[in-house]
């Protein structure tokens, strides 16, 4: 299926590894230009030099997303660099496991208000361009309780945004949706290091998915590119939860 993708100028904040470089990767596989960004800047590189070697046009800057300057001027540059934006995805997530000041600060800072400032930031390129596609990696632990409180509160807030955008946008011809994964696991991520250091809490997880296993980054990845695309251009406001079905409720 051709997902009309190439030539599409997309931005994936939180690339460097894991879903979000699932993510740069399927698009760039698309045809798509792609930014990233990262806060460690050797992590970055190595990811956007690995991302060039198969062919694709890749911008690549440090950034820390809840820092608003700090995002502020990677849109632009990616802006500059890329000719204009036409597909947002809000990744970086600040994995916020501490119920205490800080926990919530940084949930806030980088969960919640990057996206909304990554948001109002490139909406007026799209409507320029005649539309677009922003998506929120959210989590289904914004759907049940059981998480870290600030990590599943900001995961519930991304839902409620991009809810309210997909309605605000319409007429603009933007969509906007969420995805929200379960377990996700990949080499260097928090369920390998669950899984080395904490078995039993590790098997606690991966029985109570039906699959039996953990979920890898390009699942996630491919619904992401298939929800961002003109294909799905009749999907804005939903929430599709890629977890082998690990949240069992109705809604």
């Amino acid at each position: 299926m051709d997902l009309g993708l190439r030539g599409k100028r997309v931005v994936v904040t939180g690339a460097s590894k894991g879903i979000g470089r699932s993510i740069a990767e399927a698009f760039v596989t698309e045809g798509a230009a792609v930014a990233i960004c990262a806060r460690t800047a050797a992590t970055l590189e190595a990811t956007a030099s690995e991302l060039r070697a198969g062919g694709g046009t890749v911008f690549a800057a440090t950034c820390d997303v809840g820092n608003a300057d700090s995002l502020h001027a990677f849109l632009e540059a990616a802006h500059a660099a890329l000719g204009g934006v036409d597909v947002l995805i809000n990744n970086a997530s600040a994995f916020a496991t501490t119920d205490n000041e800080a926990g919530w600060q940084a949930a806030f800072a980088i969960d919640i208000m990057a996206s909304v400032r990554a948001t109002t930031k490139v909406v007026p390129w799209m409507e320029a361009a005649g539309g677009g596609s922003i998506i929120h990696i959210s989590s289904v632990s914004g759907v049940e309780g059981g998480s870290p409180a600030p990590y599943a509160a900001a995961k519930a807030a991304l839902f409620s945004h991009a809810k309210t955008m997909a309605v605000n946008l319409g007429p603009k011809n933007i969509r906007v949706n969420t995805v929200a994964p379960g377990s996700i696991e990949f080499p260097g991520g928090v369920w390998e290091m669950v899984k080395n250091g904490m078995p039993a809490m590790y098997e606690g997880v991966r029985s109570s998915i039906p699959f039996g296993r953990l979920g890898r980054p390009e699942e996630v990845a491919d619904v992401v590119v298939f929800a961002a695309s003109p294909r799905a251009s009749w999907l804005s406001g939903a929430v599709l939860a890629v977890d082998g079905c690990q949240h069992k409720g109705n809604f």
